[in-house]
């Protein structure tokens, strides 16, 4: 039966096909991909509720898919996927309330120095005097998502680290870094860390490769 649907998971056959049209590139991305996910520092396990924790974030269904499917292999269960997932939802969240921290000096009209001044998370308690009863919801959200359940408090900023720099969030990187940092997180560990959210992140892109293909052959 046919369908007008863009995103069909046989679309990811056609992946192969960059082999062929970039094989170098397309060899690359793949080793570096490996080597992303592999177990390090941090094992397997995590690096995959990582990686299905930014896959929600970019919003690649077929990142998704894949990812599920792997942290499933590795024993990962629907209850932890589920934390993980609302981790990002969170931090996806976050980015934007911390955005807003540009926001209101621009409003103010007072942004003729740096765009990301550190010294504007002292705002962050306008939006609670501007948007009280939402304000709050978030807070009781976000405290919620962050706080140890089956994954540890450690392994959610993991998590939370990664999805800051995929979301670019400056205010999200300094806060999260200095939290799993507070909790024992090693520098090679922020660094594998960072590395599977650079995967995924290309990944996204390489996997939206398939829609392209059929948008030039159909």
């Amino acid at each position: 039966m046919e369908t007008n649907g863009l995103y069909q998971k046989s679309n990811i056959r056609r992946l192969s096909e960059l082999s062929k049209l970039s094989p170098e590139t397309f060899k690359a991305f793949f080793e570096f991909d490996k080597l992303a996910l592999s177990d390090g520092l941090i094992p397997r396990k995590t690096k995959e509720l990582i990686a299905v924790a930014v896959a929600h974030v970019t919003g690649c269904p077929y990142c998704i898919d894949a990812h599920v499917t792997a942290a499933k292999k590795v024993e990962a269960s629907k209850e932890e996927m589920a934390e993980a997932i609302m981790v990002a939802t969170a931090l996806k969240a976050g980015s934007a309330i911390a955005h807003g921290l540009n926001a209101l000096p621009a409003f103010d009209g007072d942004n003729e120095g740096d765009l990301y001044q550190k010294s504007n998370m002292s705002r962050f308690k306008e939006f609670n005097e501007l948007s009280p009863e939402a304000f709050r919801a978030f807070n009781r959200f976000d405290m919620e998502a962050m706080k140890p359940g089956l994954l540890s408090e450690r392994e959610k900023e993991l998590i939370a680290i990664a999805i800051a720099h995929v979301t670019g969030c400056p205010y999200c990187i300094e806060v999260h870094t200095k939290s799993a940092k507070k909790l024992g997180v090693s520098r090679e560990e922020l660094a594998e860390t960072i590395f599977v959210a650079t995967a995924l992140k290309a990944g996204s892109a390489l996997a939206h490769s398939v829609n392209a293909l059929n948008a030039y052959d159909f």
